[in-house]
């Protein structure tokens, strides 16, 4: 199945791409998916990173399952004063 990821602030500079169609083993879950991710564009792998995902606008946990089309969206932790 294929879903839509998009990166967002410091993880779409690290992959060099704001967004991609990815290809995934029916049944992965959104950490799954990061994993891949990371082995896809090892600038991603940043030790103790906290992200928050959304799968089609909505929060998810990292054990979310994916179904196909789904847009999944990599938000980094943001920093501001």
């Amino acid at each position: 199945m294929k879903v839509r990821v998009k990166f967002f602030a410091m993880l779409r500079e690290r992959a060099g791409v704001a967004d991609l169609s990815k290809e995934v083993a029916e049944g992965s879950t959104v950490g799954e998916l990061w994993r891949q991710l990371q082995k896809d564009y090892p600038k991603l792998d940043v030790p103790g990173i906290r992200l928050l995902y959304a799968v089609n606008q909505n929060y998810v946990g990292i054990e979310h399952r994916l179904s196909d089309r789904d847009e999944v969206v990599f938000i980094p932790p943001v920093s501001g004063g």
